[in-house]
């Protein structure tokens, strides 16, 4: 048996070829992103992903996240509980079980509109959060 180098998202043989490995996220770290926001990144390029990163959080009532854009597109999808979602000046209620689909460069937010706990899961088409909030010029950038 070839000896396999481990990294965090793949095993490299000998030949350098990648072989599966499972990524284990009982480890992952929450954190607060902004108050009554906890978030936590499952898959990003820090954990060898080249497309995409995949995050989830956890909304109290009445909080969200403001006006922004990712020069990538980004899917949204309300595990749990119910949310004002907007693009541009188009706003709506996404409830659990529905996506929403935001294409890059557009500003949009969302806030927990309903009076349980808001579950998101998002992916974004980048494998390093990047966004840029209303009104700003600085980039942000985390989990790369």
């Amino acid at each position: 048996m070839k000896a396999e180098k481990q990294s965090a998202a793949f095993a490299t043989d000998d030949e350098g070829r990648t072989s599966m490995k499972a990524i284990i996220h009982q480890n992952d770290a929450w954190e607060v992103w902004r108050p009554g926001v906890e978030s936590r990144m499952l898959v990003s390029a820090r954990n060898s992903a080249t497309q995409l990163c995949i995050f989830e959080q956890w909304i109290v009532p009445g909080a969200g996240a403001p006006t922004h854009s990712h020069p990538a597109e980004e899917v949204l999808t309300v595990r749990e509980g119910c949310a004002e979602m907007w693009i541009d000046e188009q706003h709506m209620t996404i409830a659990a079980g529905q996506s929403l689909i935001v294409p890059a460069g557009r500003l949009h937010g969302f806030r927990n509109s309903g009076q349980s706990k808001l579950h998101i899961h998002a992916v974004l088409a980048s494998p390093i959060f990047e966004a840029v909030m209303e009104g700003a010029t600085e980039v942000t950038r985390r989990w790369n």
